[in-house]
């Protein structure tokens, strides 16, 4: 195969990576060093039930991939035995499930992530792996927005029965 075939195919592959970046809702890099095929083939089975992919890329692709969807600050980190995840349905369940598995096996390093379009170093990743759901917030942030129109409610309904007790008199 000559030079230039080769680097036909790398910058497809380039390509082809950045694309999933892009369309992904998070991406994060993790170091699996250490990990025995079974352990790499259950992470993926269970990101893979969480509408997550892993894929073990080169590094240079990863970073040229990176660099070209506007992802710069996860170069940093790609050195070394590296998996790239990305999220396609939910912003936080890649790192999520990535946090839970290396709770269990201390291998595995999550490095650092793009959430959303922004970057996240290894501790910001840990703690937005923490949030709850989508669902919960949204319910938490419902209940916020309508406890004051409940106490207003209750206190004219007061108000209404002082009132009628008043009248009755």
């Amino acid at each position: 195969m000559s030079n230039q075939n080769i680097i036909n195919l790398k910058q497809e592959e380039v390509k082809r990576i950045a694309e999933k970046m892009s369309n992904a809702k998070s991406v994060v890099i993790a170091e699996y060093q250490g990990l025995t095929v079974e352990k790499i083939e259950e992470l993926r089975g269970l990101l893979r039930n969480a509408g997550c992919e892993l894929i073990v890329i080169k590094n240079n692709i990863s970073q040229r991939a990176a660099n070209e969807v506007g992802y710069g600050g996860l170069t940093q980190d790609l050195n070394g035995p590296n998996g790239v995840v990305f999220a396609y349905e939910d912003s936080i369940s890649a790192s999520k499930i990535l946090h839970a598995f290396a709770k269990k096996n201390r291998k595995l390093k999550i490095k650092s992530g793009v959430v959303d379009g922004d970057f996240y170093n290894e501790s910001q990743i840990k703690e937005i792996s923490q949030l709850p759901p989508k669902e919960t917030l949204l319910a938490m942030l419902a209940t916020q927005l309508l406890a004051p129109l409940k106490e207003l409610a209750i206190g004219l309904d007061l108000l209404t029965k002082n009132e009628e007790t008043v009248e009755s008199n």
